[in-house]
């Protein structure tokens, strides 16, 4: 099939991109049936967006980028050792490959700013530099600003970063070079550029109320959520008069949190670190509910066993982005005695192989 215009051949990204709807649709659902085949009857059909919505809508990137004497600046994935130009992929949202586009142009070159990643995370973007020291930042005029919030751009973040690789960010090294520090999303909640955000808000919505019509918390219940975020679960809950406790380990979304959902206890560390605080938090009367957004590690070995022992909520939400590990921790908390009611999967990544799936557990009555 024809390459979508835009699209690097090369590029080691989104594996579906010359897949019709249809087919990567069906893909997902097969590869789902055998990697949850225990649970097989529970699994049902993909949600997903409308056909014009498959393309143009990553507005969560991070691409590396690379100074070359000949082609200048240049920004995209790495395959092997070799940098793979994505300047104008078309899973890309119009603000990213403006943006792209626009530093190409206008960032001084290499040996003086060594520029080793680009982040956006919807109106926020982030310039990584393998520095302690500051850059010269003269290329950052008035018609670069203007270009900038006619981009749909808010805020232009420099990070000095000398150790950037893996990790991406560290706590100190941030300057605002222009713009606002914070934005709002979909939802009207405040996020920052280190803030991670589910990607097609309007599914992300559709999964979201799933899991609130399952859990259906109510005044007097009390709801833990961990791997919390930027707290649009959290604002859920609290809305309902839950009790709400969330759990997150990114400092700024544990602000963004608080301002989302001021009625929310929130704590900030890895989940398994805040167990006993949770063991503190624990109701003695009451439903116990309980909504996970974990990465793709899954959920912590001792938040398993937390979870099965010691909490026991009556109703579980868990919405993944690895069926690998879901599979795993599924298996763990039937062995506990919970019971699958639902499997709900999601295509937050259209064009790509990536699927996501809520998972609906009951515990024994």
């Amino acid at each position: 099939m024809t390459l979508p215009v835009g699209c690097e051949p090369r590029c080691p990204g989104c594996f579906h991109r010359t897949w019709s709807a249809a087919a990567s649709e069906a893909q997902k659902m097969d590869w789902l049936r055998r990697q949850l085949a225990p649970w097989a009857d529970q699994l049902q059909p993909v949600r997903v967006v409308a056909e014009d919505a498959r393309w143009s809508y990553r507005c969560k990137v991070c691409l590396s980028a690379v100074w070359d004497e000949t082609a200048g600046w240049q920004f995209g994935l790495w395959r092997r050792d070799e940098l793979i130009p994505i300047p104008d992929c078309p899973v890309h949202a119009d603000s990213v490959r403006l943006l792209a586009r626009w530093l190409m142009r206008a960032l001084p070159p290499g040996p003086s700013f060594p520029l080793a990643f680009l982040v956006q995370s919807g109106a926020q973007a982030t310039l990584i530099l393998k520095t302690h020291r500051p850059p010269p930042l003269d290329w950052l005029d008035e018609a670069g600003q203007r270009t900038l919030a006619a981009s749909g751009l808010e805020g232009l973040w420099l990070h000095l970063h000398p150790a950037a690789g893996r990790r991406l960010f560290a706590r100190s090294g941030w300057q605002l070079l222009w713009g606002q520090p914070r934005s709002r999303d979909a939802f009207g909640l405040s996020y920052g550029p280190n803030a991670f955000q589910q990607l097609i808000p309007d599914l992300y919505r559709q999964a979201l109320d799933a899991a609130e019509a399952f859990l259906d918390p109510r005044p007097g219940d009390s709801i833990a959520d961990l791997y919390c975020g930027i707290g649009a679960s959290l604002a859920r809950w609290t809305s309902r008069k839950a009790r709400v406790i969330g759990v997150e380990l990114s400092g700024e979304a544990v602000e963004c949190a608080r301002l989302n959902a001021p009625a929310a206890e929130i704590l900030r560390g890895k989940c398994a670190d805040r167990i006993p605080q949770l063991r503190d938090w624990m109701p003695a009367t009451g439903n116990r509910l309980l909504y996970v957004n974990p990465p793709r590690t899954g959920l912590e070995p001792e938040i398993l066993a937390w979870t099965s022992a010691e909490f026991r909520p009556e109703r579980l939400a868990y919405l993944s982005c690895s069926v690998g590990t879901l599979s795993r921790d599924l298996r763990a908390l039937t062995a506990a005695g919970y019971a699958v009611e639902a499997l709900v999967p999601h295509d937050f990544f259209p064009q790509t192989h990536h699927v996501e799936t809520l998972a609906l557990l009951r515990g024994a009555v």
